[in-house]
């Protein structure tokens, strides 16, 4: 899976900000109500509860918390209710821009989505527009600790990855959706720090940004601030150097 997009890795480093901030808690808890809702609120068989349970414990999110969403996913508790709506758009250099929303009110989430797309020098398209270009996958991050690469990698493919990368001491591994369960549960009886476990989505070719990156990165970092927005695709490559002085915007 070499070349996941930049934004990927900048979001991994926003991820402390956007907790003090309180959204990484409503991200999570709604992916929680939803995956319980359309699914069980049993982990054990609702693989994306499971990623959602296991990223909402990563944050030290409260166990009492954790219930009390999957309670309101399962109409044990009440509860706003949301509903999942994908929008698909173009950024700066006609990058391909998805957005994964979940929302309570579709007119003023797409409102708010294509407001930022208008004011950032992209476009909000219509459903098909980009999607193709994306391929939906599991995605677990794990802390290598002592594992050397070839046996950090060693143990992601035999836990039934599709595919891994060793990078600054964390393993990206990469899983077929319907796998994404299988792995985490391999990797915890080896009782490894996984630092995050969620659906993904992969690009299939990646555009040079490196003249409108920080047009692009000012995009894709205002669609992620908006409320209903959970997760933000891009399929786009920067030069490091860029990526390094752009990461902190």
């Amino acid at each position: 899976m070499s070349g996941h997009n930049k934004w990927s890795t900048i979001k991994h480093k926003k991820g402390a900000a956007d907790a003090k901030r309180g959204k990484l808690f409503t991200r999570l808890v709604r992916e929680m109500i939803v995956a319980a809702r359309d699914g069980s609120g049993d982990i054990n068989s609702n693989p994306r509860l499971r990623a959602a349970v296991n990223a909402a414990k990563n944050a030290n999110m409260p166990n009492a918390n954790i219930e009390k969403a999957i309670k309101r996913g399962t109409g044990e508790l009440e509860g706003i209710v949301y509903e999942e709506y994908t929008y698909e758009g173009y950024g700066p250099n006609g990058v391909a821009v998805m957005v994964e929303v979940m929302t309570d009110n579709k007119n003023r989430t797409v409102a708010e989505v294509r407001h930022i797309f208008s004011k950032y020098g992209g476009s909000l398209a219509e459903n098909g527009a980009v999607s193709w270009v994306f391929e939906q996958k599991g995605y677990i991050l794990i802390d290598a600790g002592s594992m050397t690469e070839d046996d950090a990698i060693m143990e992601a493919l035999e836990a039934g990855a599709q595919d891994a990368e060793f990078k600054d001491g964390e393993v990206e591994v990469y899983t077929e959706v319907q796998d994404l369960h299988k792995v985490i549960s391999y990797l915890e009886e080896k009782q490894r720090n996984i630092l995050k476990a969620e659906l993904t989505r992969i690009p299939s070719n990646l555009v040079n940004a490196d003249d409108v990156a920080d047009k692009l990165m000012k995009l894709l970092d205002k669609l992620e601030d908006l409320d209903d927005v959970q997760k933000v695709f891009a399929n786009f490559s920067i030069k490091d150097e860029l990526l390094e002085s752009l990461s902190n915007f």
